[in-house]
């Protein structure tokens, strides 16, 4: 394939999902192949008019991941591209909890520059390992339709390109990258996926196997796409009432429909209320219904309970709680943002000019900052350095908290302002901040 057809064809996929010139755009790259490619193909092909933001976000997983971080910033400066690289502050236990503060950064990052959408650089290939290894995990068709190029403001702009298009892309340009020594190790299971299981089926079973995951998948997608409209239109004529913590839906109009669509028509109604059901879930659900007698109730899990009351189905489910989100402030800005802890949204704003100190204003010496900087609840082991009697003292922040009688419920809400090796900056409206300035340059925070 030519460069100038790969260009183009990227170019169509920007203008099916609305991206365009005058559009800015949030990059996701981590070094690694697909994503500088991506970047090159924006940088000096696309050209949007109001420019690119490079984003990068160490997990802190692997040694050589400091090293990886720096290579993206020297790329984004050589490049002549603004950068956002920032590293987690506490290494996620998990990869899936890797992923979830990946996104939330690319989001925050997303808001603070102003931009349109966040591209990531998933290719056919990670398209059609997903769908396997979903389908040998038993997944229903929502999952078989794998990654969807565009949801909300996440845009995969190379969905439709295999990994041999990039590298031959690469190759082409002189594009140099990062190499994940970990993506060899076939102790992850999407290793195993990419490096023994499907070059096996292409082998021995099918041929076109990756082609056929991937064409599943659009299936898939395809055929979502008209259950939802199908149970939107149904809706209505389930006489869906708010009332008592949750939704009362009429029971005939339930055990009329085919078991599938109750199905879907319960997890839809579930969904408005923030919740979900798996597959036992939904399969009780839809049984109780339709055989159950009234009076009866069953926990749905997640909190959600679902009762039988006469002619009608009553969903109730708990207030949840939002996940705490943590802001990061990745350079002086000036910019702004929130931070999410314990459900509530704290705004944050900074930039290089003082704020007089008051309970949610601060101001710090510039040449004293470790980037970046994060907004966050507290963690164990949290302590913050006081001055008493004109002497530094040391506290740990959740007996200062204690100290300033803020009850246990509300000290997750309570922001800390941290920098890049966890040490506590500031404490809006408990504890004064670090770092005063004294001379030169200032950076002013303001917190709430």
């Amino acid at each position: 394939m030519s460069v100038q057809s790969l260009e183009a064809r990227v170019q169509s996929a920007l203008a099916r999902a609305g991206a365009v010139a005058d559009d800015r755009w949030v990059v996701a790259v981590s070094g690694g192949l697909d994503s500088v490619v991506l970047l090159h193909l924006l940088r000096f092909a696309m050209r949007p008019r109001a420019g690119l933001v490079v984003a990068h976000f160490d997990h802190g997983m692997r040694p050589e991941s400091a090293d990886d971080a720096k290579w993206v910033a020297g790329l984004a400066t050589a490049w002549e591209i603004e950068a956002r690289v920032v590293r987690a502050p506490t290494v996620p236990a998990s990869e899936a909890d890797a992923r979830a503060a990946r996104y939330a950064f690319l989001e925050d990052v997303r808001r603070q520059v102003d931009a349109s959408l966040v591209l990531t650089a998933h290719h056919a290939d990670d398209q059609a390992e997903t769908v396997l290894f979903r389908a040998l995990r038993g997944t229903g068709q929502a999952g078989l339709g794998g990654m969807a190029p565009l949801r909300d403001t996440l845009f995969r702009p190379l969905l439709a390109f295999w990994r041999e298009e990039l590298e031959a892309y690469a190759q082409e340009q002189h594009i140099s990258w990062r190499e994940d020594a970990t993506n060899a190790s076939l102790g992850y299971a999407r290793n195993a996926l990419r490096h023994v299981v499907l070059p096996g089926i292409e082998r021995l079973v099918a041929p076109g196997a990756r082609r056929a995951l991937v064409r599943l998948a659009d299936l898939a997608r395809e055929d979502e796409a008209g259950w939802d409209s199908v149970v939107t239109g149904l809706l209505p004529s389930l006489g869906i009432e708010d009332g008592a913590g949750g939704l009362w839906v009429d029971r005939p109009a339930l055990v009329g429909l085919h078991p599938a669509v109750r199905a879907r028509a319960l997890r839809s109604v579930v969904a408005r209320m923030g919740g979900s059901l798996d597959e036992v879930a939904t399969r009780r659900a839809v049984e109780l219904v339709a055989d159950g007698r009234s009076g009866q109730r069953i926990d749905l899990g997640g909190g959600l309970t679902l009762a039988l009351e006469l002619g009608r189905v009553h969903i109730v489910a708990p207030a949840r709680a939002r996940a705490d989100r943590p802001l990061a402030i990745a350079d002086v800005g000036p910019g702004s943002g929130s931070a999410l802890l314990a459900g509530r949204d704290v705004p944050v704003a900074w930039g290089l000019e003082g704020r007089g100190p008051g309970p949610t204003s601060a101001s710090f010496a510039l040449d004293r900052l470790r980037f970046p900087l994060w907004v966050r609840a507290r963690e164990p082991g949290d302590r913050i350095l006081l001055r008493s009697s004109g002497k530094p003292i040391t506290k740990k922040v959740k007996k200062l908290l204690l100290e300033h009688r803020i009850p246990g419920p509300e000290r997750r809400a309570v922001p800390l302002v941290v920098d890049a090796e966890g040490e506590v900056l500031w404490i809006p409206g408990i504890a004064p901040a670090r770092h005063p300035p004294e001379a030169g340059s200032v950076l002013g925070i303001e917190v709430g």
